[in-house]
Order: structure tokens, then sequence, then C-alpha cells
């Protein structure tokens, strides 16, 4: 089975239900998947990757490149700890920055901001969606995350002569809530981990953008959706391109599962086997929602 594909248009129309179910699984079952027709302007998408592809040729890639750790691995040896990557932080809430950015032309600034305007109310069509899927109300995602903190990183992985002696970026999963990725349209790289195998995810050129869900979806929905290990390779064919944006939680929001979602604790099985008695044919949930009450 391919990686799955949510096509949010038909989120409105007779497809609904089945594009929620979609997603719940994609959710669940994977902890990524893909988005398309999901109405971030795509001649915005394509301007900023070839602005950024500008920015890291006349600003980045040589000093990359003159780095000592590059140099080490040139010259084949393998630099423990250290990622074949070059980046740059943009954080747009709850402060507006350019974190360690020369350079950057105004056009470039204006551009990012206008795509991660968009990816926000994405992210938050999203966290609506999933918290439905929950069974929870569709701002519970939203009003947990509390004043949500935004921020995207752009990020190049040069082309790397000697890639058996490197890593573009470590195994991990992200720390946060849900993560829009606008890749590379030619270079892989990008990997998760499935089943034991890593999964390629491969470039698709159609305007389509990759979501994975961070360790505090996983918490909030109590395992029910998942955060996924994955990785970066670098590549001899060419220096691959990712613009990813955080919506993650307040730096103060405070995370716990949601109590829907919690099964009943402490309470003596023959007081569940009463229940069970003159519950048995109806609904299992009701049943575990009703033990909650008498947890010792």
């Amino acid at each position: 089975m391919g990686i799955p594909v949510i096509n949010l248009e038909e989120l409105k129309g007779e497809k609904s239900s089945q594009t929620m179910s979609i997603l719940h699984d994609a959710c669940a079952k994977w902890g990524f998947f893909w988005i398309e027709n999901h109405g971030v302007d795509e001649e915005l998408m394509e301007r900023i990757k070839s602005l950024v592809k500008l920015h890291y040729e006349e600003n980045m890639k040589e000093n990359f490149y003159n780095s000592d750790q590059a140099k080490r691995i040139v010259a084949d040896k393998v630099v423990p700890e250290f990622d074949w990557e070059t980046t740059i932080s943009i954080w747009r809430q709850p402060d507006k920055s350019f974190e360690g950015i020369h350079k950057l032309k105004p056009e470039t600034c204006k551009a990012m901001q206008d795509y991660v305007e968009q990816v926000i109310n994405l992210a938050e069509k999203l966290a609506e969606c999933m918290s439905e899927n929950l069974g929870l109300d569709k701002t519970y995602l939203k009003k947990t995350f509390s004043e949500p903190t935004i921020s995207t990183k752009v990020a190049i992985y040069p082309q790397c002569p000697k890639p058996e002696h490197a890593i573009g970026l470590r195994a991990h999963t992200d720390a946060g809530g849900i993560i829009l990725l606008l890749q590379d349209d030619l270079v892989p790289g990008l990997e998760f981990l499935r089943d034991g195998k890593w999964v390629p995810i491969t470039p698709s050129g159609d305007h389509r953008l990759f979501v994975n869900l961070g360790d505090q979806i996983e918490v909030v929905s109590n395992g029910v959706y998942k955060s996924i290990l994955h990785r970066v390779l670098p590549s001899d064919s060419g220096s691959r391109l990712s613009i990813a944006t955080f919506y993650n939680p307040g730096a103060k929001a405070v995370i716990f599962p949601a109590e829907k979602l919690l099964y009943p604790a402490r309470y003596q099985f023959q007081d569940y086997l009463g229940l069970y008695a003159s519950t048995k044919f109806f609904d299992k949930p009701s049943r575990f929602e009703t033990m909650k009450e008498k947890a010792v």
C-alpha cells in the first residue's frame, strides 16, 4: 500500500465522511501522509522554492563546503553527530523573526511570510479534522495548543560527494504538533520508518504537501495517532530543498491525553462485570465512560 493521499477538496462534498476516514487511518496507522487540493497558492510555492535556492547559491553554499566538518567528510572521514545540512529558521509566532539570516532579500521575506500565513490556516483545518476524528470537539487541539508556536525550518541538504560517510539529518521524531513540508521536486532523501523498514518519501512534483505528526499529537491522542521516526539521506546527484512549517503548542501549553480518550482506571472487576451484564450488546465506549465514573 502506498503512502496515503488526502484530497482536502473532498472534505466539502459527498465524499466528506470517506475522506475523514482516510485521514484518520493515515494519522493512526502511518503518522504521515500527502495532502492535495490544499488551497495553498501553487505559484507562491514555486516562487518560494526558487527564491530559497537562489539565496542558498549566493549566500550559503560556499560557507557550507568550506566548513571543517564538510571538508572532513569530503576527505573520506566520518564525522559523528554532524548533519549534512544548512538551514534558515523563521519564526512566525509568538514573535516574527528571521533568525541568523544573512543577506535575505526583502522579496524572499515577504514571499515566505505569505506562504506561512496560508500554511497556518491549513494546519488549523487539519487540527479541526483530527480533533473530530478523535471524537473530540473540533477546536480541541487548537485550544490545547493555546497560542501555538509557529516556525519554519528552511533546509538545504547540499550535494554530497561522499554520501556513504554522511547523514543529511539523523533519525528523530518531531517534538511538536503538525508539520507541513514543501519539499524538493527532484532530489530524494527523506525517509520514514514503517514496520521496521525505511520508506522513501519520493519527490512528487505536483504541488502536494507532505504532513507528519509530532510527539504532542501522540500524547494528546493517548497514542491513537503516532509520531514516526524519520531521517534524511544525502545525495551525490544534487542538493535537496526542504521547507518545513511547524504548528506546535505554545511554550506554556499544558499537554496531557484527552480525558475522553483514556481508558477507565482503578476499578474492581466485579463492578465491570455487573455493568457488562446489562450492556453486553451495547456500545463499549459508553461502558468505559461509565466505569470512569466508578474509578476507585
